[in-house]
């Protein structure tokens, strides 16, 4: 198979663990050429660990796979220089310009023609104009568009992204998917983690991670109906003890209050409506069934498998 048929990443059954913790565990996924994975999951679910060793920066304990084709256990070195890599913090140096941090990047891969590779880099992420400017005195978007520009500056085929839009502003998280999206369009792969559910929904397929074990993994339309769950909608005023009130009842497995609504899901369909209408009635709110949600699914899974949920906030 040729670059434009063979999945940029195709692992199966990979294992990590640190000392007595077992961090991923029997991870299997397939990312294809041009698409936009998403890897969710709360904090401490395994997401960096796992990227870590699909970039050839950590070796997995036992599993086996690919990236860009090459072995993840035997040629460890030639995908860390196919592969751009964006890590969760900004790790420049601050009282360095923008070309200086791109030109010291060119210079740890080695690239011939340095100063053609920033150049390019520099346009091909709006940077030029901010060329000269420090490091340190860029906004938390500009930082981010740096730290893309640094990862694309060896051209690679894959990139890998590590929470790359966390703390940065709705505009700037928009810029950047946009950039992505424009990079699939001309063949480029992407894994990006996330907590974000409207980012979620911009990705071509996703995987819900949790204590180091992949849960589901699909299209967003795909995972949604993959849990089978229907969900009711209470408009209204001090929803959260009427969130209470309905934690138990037959039909109800979640409640999760939006603003000014209240989702309740659950499996049984029937007794879901029956409990909803009749706690809202009595509330004297009004009750009505919605579309299951990303987001309620996320939630579901992530509660299902034991994981506290105050560590899903973000």
């Amino acid at each position: 198979m040729n670059a434009a048929t063979t999945p940029a990443i195709d692992v199966r059954g990979l294992n990590k663990s640190f000392g007595d913790k077992h961090v991923v565990s029997d991870l299997s996924l397939q990312v294809q050429p041009g698409e936009i994975f998403g890897f969710l999951g709360p904090n401490g679910s395994g997401k960096t660990t796992s990227i870590r060793m699909l970039c050839g920066l950590l070796t997995p304990d036992s599993g086996s796979g690919t990236c860009l084709g090459y072995d993840i256990l035997r040629e460890s070195a030639a995908i860390k220089r196919n592969v751009g890599y964006m890590t969760q913090r900004f790790s420049f140096w601050e009282d360095l310009s923008i070309r200086e941090n791109l030109d010291f990047v060119a210079r740890v891969y080695q690239m011939p023609q340095r100063e053609a590779a920033v150049r390019r880099a520099l346009e091909g992420l709006g940077l030029a104009d901010r060329a000269e400017q420090l490091a340190g005195e860029l906004s938390g978007g500009w930082k981010q568009r740096l730290a893309l520009a640094a990862c694309m500056l060896h051209e690679p085929r894959l990139l890998l992204l590590d929470e790359p839009t966390a703390g940065v502003d709705p505009t700037a998280r928009r810029d950047f998917w946009e950039e992505l999206h424009r990079l699939c369009a001309l063949g480029m792969s992407v894994l990006v983690s996330t907590h974000y559910m409207d980012e979620a929904e911009r990705c071509h397929k996703l995987a819900f991670i949790a204590n180091g074990r992949l849960l589901v993994q699909g299209s967003a339309s795909e995972v949604v109906r993959s849990q089978c769950l229907a969900t009711w909608s209470i408009q209204g005023e001090r929803l959260a003890e009427l969130a209470d009130r309905l934690q138990g009842q037959p039909g109800v497995d979640q409640t999760v209050v939006f603003g000014s609504s209240l989702h309740v899901t659950g499996h049984d369909a029937a007794a879901l409506e029956q409990a909803v209408t009749g706690a809202a009635r009595a509330a004297g709110l009004h009750a009505a069934p919605v579309d299951t949600g990303i987001e309620d699914v996320f939630i579901y899974l992530m509660n299902k498998s034991g994981t506290a949920e105050e560590r899903l906030a973000s």
